[in-house]
């Protein structure tokens, strides 16, 4: 199931910077991991739906890559952010 567009919403407001902050790493790795934790279920449950998989390797990868890049631009930003989205255990 698709995040619907309140529960987007609130996920930008948690990790946003400032006042209409969409596009900041936080955010789109915060979108990322709930797009991820949704399609981890689905895919636990459907074992044969490989164009799922697929995409759900595709979007880890894109987190590790924005991940990456916020360690190297903002270590204290990056390791408070692994802390809220519980990451890493």
């Amino acid at each position: 199931m698709t995040a619907t567009a309140t529960h987007k919403a609130n996920i930008v407001t948690t990790y946003q910077r400032k006042k209409d902050d969409t596009g900041s790493p936080e955010v789109q790795i915060a979108l990322l991991t709930d797009r991820i934790n949704t399609l981890t279920k689905h895919v636990k449950q459907h074992h044969h739906d490989f164009h799922t998989r697929y995409g759900l390797i595709c979007l880890v990868s894109q987190r590790k890559k924005m991940l990456a890049y916020l360690k190297r631009t903002n270590l204290i930003t990056y390791r408070s952010l692994l802390q809220k989205l519980e990451l890493r255990g």
